[in-house]
């Protein structure tokens, strides 16, 4: 066996780059398959940070018919007396044109209470929430976020001054947290993340929907309670009042789009997997071509080594070993190089806050399959060699 292994050792580096170009569908293949699973796993892993940073234990009601009995804010301040409520806060928004001296951007504008910001687990870098107060007197103050206070005003310290959102003056009363993971998601989208919050009745004013009626809205479960006590509760009260028409209405949690992130993510990698398999199949069948040609010119020593004695399995062995450290050898290099890969772009999207490693199992996977391929492309090649006869081998040399 380690004869075989230095024999096959030998052979390739005698024909280095007839070796290479031969090992270059296999790296092809093991890089497209490394690399695309490693960044979808990345990227997945942003996103559920992302995810979890709007809180784990929320959970998000739409209703799209209310069948004349619209929800209101005054029906969730009743709600939240529920003991596995914790906190009930609605939501709207709609993209406004905010103004700041000469400055003007598009600002997302979200409408809500102060129980919004618990229910989020939002952190304030200067200033204050909303308040009940300010829904209650329909006061124009504002809570903004970190890129909207450096990109229109200018500073982040900017308590007190006013902004213009559509054409209506808003007090700055506080500045919310960077939140680096849902940056790094609005980079990704290609979106913006600047936003702002005003009171939900001051909301109602500034949009076209002039009715306080609440169409979307955030619960929280109570501590000793889980998010599914929650949509279980929230599901009956708005079967019971909307005719029990399960499509009026949406109830999700975060925990219901991270196990659909866990599914697209597999549908990807599976996908993704798929086409780079492909790759290595092709690679597989380019090891064979040459194998085979290997098997030619070598036919005058395969024939004196029978002749002197070799079995049927030594040369079966040594040119399937062959095959074989040809697909692991493109392994290596192909894991290499998307290591290196991987590397370099972490480096390059390092200021998004995300990071691309590579994945253990998808190397497994690589490696396993890579040794199977080597097998398998390598066992026709090797068995014509092992099944030639000696006369015939040193006749056809000569």
């Amino acid at each position: 066996m380690i004869q075989s292994f230095k024999m096959a050792l030998k052979s390739i580096s005698g024909n280095k780059m007839r070796s290479f170009l031969t090992m270059l569908g296999i790296i092809i293949g093991v890089m497209a398959l490394v690399i695309l699973v490693s960044l979808v796993n990345g990227t997945t892993s942003s996103v559920t940070d992302t995810i979890n940073s709007l809180g784990s234990n929320m959970v998000g009601v739409t209703v799209s018919n209310d069948y004349g009995d619209p929800v209101r804010k005054e029906d969730l301040d009743e709600w939240v007396k529920r003991p596995n409520i914790g906190y009930a806060a609605p939501i709207a928004s709609g993209s406004m044109t905010g103004k700041y001296n000469t400055t003007s951007k598009t600002v997302t504008v979200y409408g809500t209470t102060e129980q919004y910001f618990t229910i989020k687990k939002s952190e304030l870098s200067i200033g204050r929430f909303l308040k009940a107060s300010d829904y209650d007197n329909h006061t124009n103050v504002c809570v903004i976020s970190s890129e909207t206070a450096e990109k229109l005003v200018g500073y982040t310290s900017c308590l007190n001054e006013e902004i213009s959102l559509n054409g209506t003056k808003f007090k700055i009363v506080g500045v919310l947290k960077e939140n680096k993971d849902a940056s790094a998601l609005a980079a990704i989208m290609g979106s913006g993340n600047l936003e702002a919050y005003i009171p939900y009745s001051s909301h109602v004013r500034l949009s076209t929907d002039t009715s306080n009626y609440v169409k979307t809205f955030y619960l929280s479960a109570a501590d000793g309670f889980t998010t599914d006590s929650v949509k279980t509760t929230i599901n009956q009260i708005l079967l019971e009042r909307l005719n029990y028409d399960e499509d009026a209405f949406t109830v999700q949690s975060t925990d219901t789009l991270e196990d659909a992130m866990g599914n697209i993510t597999a549908i990807l990698s599976i996908l993704l997997g798929g086409i780079a398999g492909i790759s290595l199949v092709v690679g597989g069948i380019g090891i064979m071509n040459i194998m085979l040609v290997t098997v030619t010119e070598r036919t005058r020593e395969i024939g004196i080594r029978k002749a002197i004695g070799a079995s049927r399995g030594a040369i079966l062995r040594q040119f399937l070993i062959e095959a074989v450290v040809l697909c692991m050898i493109g392994c290596a290099i192909g894991i290499f190089l998307s290591w290196s890969f991987l590397r370099l772009v972490s480096v390059v999207v390092s200021s998004l806050d995300l990071s691309f490693e590579m994945n253990g199992t998808v190397v497994v996977v690589a490696v396993t399959f890579c040794f199977l391929i080597g097998v398998i492309f390598g066992l026709y090649p090797a068995n014509k060699a092992a099944k030639m006869k000696p006369i015939d081998a040193l006749h056809y040399s000569e």
